[in-house]
Order: structure tokens, then C-alpha cells, then sequence
């Protein structure tokens, strides 16, 4: 695998935002993102321990080379660092940044800005599993031999009403980005990414624009997929990398999350 902290002469560091109150799945006796999923095996076979569903994500970026990462959390959520505190188990450098505006994920991601402004990006969902083990080694190859600000990592999806459905030409190259609909003809959906310094400033610019709006608190919820289309409008080049083998499980969903215990069940 390309070494991309060597390639793209940047760090990389991941982003993991954890504002969301888990409504679907309450009531929670701790953050969704500690949810255990499994077990992990501490020393030897014999000695298993639960493993909660961040672990997973956060194992997928150590996977790539990436040594820094912020979890971005709702006050509240202090059971998170407790757990993770600063990193050392993952041999990572883990840091926790706290959300402003509650108005959606492209405001919970803002809050790193000033941490990341010249980093190169991976953003994964902490509450999401995932497979291929090297999906963030695929589109950090692609974003670092193409000339994409952003390249979004796709999954095989029937539920259109659930994701971001992704309509991208031959080349990879992605045109429209459709969130959420009953129906539609599309067949692969976001939900992973990697970006450059571009869309970071982007995204800011967006965040800084929206908070001077005097009627903010009844604005729809901002959508990263929106901005991700904002930025396509407003001429961002944004590339799509189809996972072979993929599987994506959201535990937000009670129906999901059953299904992600008995997947990992041993």
C-alpha cells in the first residue's frame, strides 16, 4: 500500500463527529459510540474483552498510518474520553473537540478547523461498521494520484431514504448527490470520505456564512452531503471509489443494531 503521510507531504488525521443523541436506540446507559460490538482479544486468545463500535473505525485509520485523531462530541458525552482517554491503547494520539451549533454534522466538523486547516481529512462515523479493513488506504490512494479536493468512499445501498445516494460518471467523477429520497435509480451510497485543505476552507466559509444568518435556529439541519453538492455547484472536484466487498451496518437503527450484535457475536 502507498504510504500516503509520505506521498501527500501532509498528516492526515481523522475526524469522528459524535453530536448525535442516539434517540432511535434510547434509552443508552452510555454514548452509542461505546456500544459494544463484539470482543477483542488482550494478550492472548483467552483473555477477550468487549469492544466497543468506534474501536473498529479507529483501527481502520491506525490501518493507513493515520497517528491523530479527534473525536468531536456534544457536552455530555464525557464517557467517551473516559474510555479512550489519549489514546494510548490504539497507540494513536486522541484529542476531543466540543460541538457548537447543534444545526448538523457540517457544523460538528467545523469545530476542528482550526486543528486541521492543513491536513488532509479522513472522516468516518463513529457509530457505522464498515468493511473493507483497507477502505481508507483505497480513497486516500485515489485522492493522492488525482487532482480530487475530495473523494468519498461508496457502499452498495437499497434504502436510498437512509443515505446519500451518489450519481458519478465512468471516470469516477461525482456529479450529484442525492440525500435521503423514497426512490431513486442510483445503487451506491457515501459513507466514508478523505478531502484536502480545499474543502476544509470550503467548508468553513460555508459554516462562517451560515452563522451570521439571524434565523439559524429554524433552518433545516445542513446535511454534509449538501455542501459536498455546494461544492461540486461551485466548481470542487469530487471523485467516487466503489469498495469492492463492502458492507456498511449503522447501530443507530434498532433493527441495524440488532443485527450488528448477532453479526459479531461470538
Amino acid at each position: 500500500m502507498i504510504n500516503n503521510l509520505e506521498k501527500n507531504k501532509r498528516p492526515i488525521i481523522g475526524l469522528l463527529p459524535a453530536g448525535g443523541r442516539a434517540t432511535r436506540i434510547s434509552p443508552l446507559p452510555l454514548s452509542k459510540e461505546l456500544y459494544p460490538i463484539g470482543l477483542d482479544v488482550w494478550g492472548n486468545e483467552s483473555n477477550l474483552r468487549p469492544k466497543v463500535v468506534s474501536h473498529y473505525l479507529l483501527e481502520k485509520m491506525q490501518l493507513v498510518g493515520i497517528e491523530t485523531a479527534y473525536f468531536i462530541l456534544r457536552p455530555g458525552k464525557w464517557d467517551i474520553p473516559a474510555y479512550f482517554g489519549d489514546g494510548t491503547m490504539l497507540s494513536m494520539n486522541l484529542g476531543y473537540l466540543i460541538m457548537g451549533l447543534p444545526y448538523g454534522v457540517p457544523f460538528t466538523l467545523d469545530q476542528a478547523y482550526p486543528f486541521v486547516r492543513d491536513a488532509i481529512i479522513a472522516l468516518g462515523f463513529p457509530d457505522i461498521l464498515f468493511q473493507p479493513e483497507d477502505a481508507f488506504g483505497r480513497i486516500l490512494t485515489r485522492l493522492d494520484s488525482s487532482n480530487a479536493d475530495v473523494v468519498l468512499g461508496l457502499f452498495p445501498c437499497d434504502h436510498p431514504e437512509k443515505a446519500g445516494m451518489v450519481d458519478f460518471d465512468t471516470t469516477g467523477r461525482v456529479h450529484t448527490i442525492i440525500e435521503k429520497v423514497k426512490e431513486c435509480n442510483l445503487s451506491y451510497m457515501w459513507g466514508m470520505a478523505v478531502w484536502t485543505p480545499a474543502f476544509t476552507e470550503f467548508l468553513h466559509k460555508k459554516i462562517e456564512c451560515f452563522k451570521t444568518k439571524d434565523n439559524l435556529p429554524e433552518l433545516p439541519e445542513l446535511k454534509l452531503s449538501d455542501v459536498f453538492q455546494d461544492g461540486i455547484d461551485n466548481g470542487l472536484h469530487i471523485e467516487a471509489e466503489i469498495l469492492p466487498d463492502a458492507s456498511y451496518i449503522d447501530i443507530g437503527t434498532p433493527e441495524d443494531l440488532v443485527h450488528a450484535v448477532r453479526k459479531f457475536f461470538i
